[in-house]
């Protein structure tokens, strides 16, 4: 049995599936499912320093409203990105899956003498 190549991995999953992972949960869960886990440990370290930032910068005090739609704001911007470049790579992958299949085929010439 061949073993499968990234381009095969990420094509063979669903885009939109990617994507809807990536938004609701907002960590990168997508990555997951695509099975891409340096992209999906960068989100997780974006989000953990999203937080950290907030955490440090406002020290003992309680966050006014403001600060807290500031905070998912950029959360909800990670996601955003996290969906569009999902997406992007998805379409990449299955580009690139096409034009192989394409190239294996006028490759192989048909006939009585090879």
């Amino acid at each position: 049995m061949d073993k499968l190549s990234k381009e095969q991995i990420l094509a063979s999953s669903r885009g939109w599936v990617a994507s809807i992972l990536n938004f609701l949960p907002g960590v990168g869960a997508g990555y997951l499912y695509q099975r891409r886990w340096l992209q999906y440990f960068f989100t997780v370290g974006a989000v953990t320093a999203w937080f950290s930032i907030g955490i440090i910068l406002r020290g003992d005090q309680e966050p006014s409203q403001s600060e807290q739609l500031i905070g998912i704001a950029g959360l909800f911007l990670i996601s955003i990105i996290t969906v569009v470049e999902a997406n992007l790579a998805f379409k990449k992958a299955v580009k690139i899956i096409t034009t192989k299949k394409e190239e294996t085929k006028t490759s192989i010439k048909k006939g009585w003498f090879k």
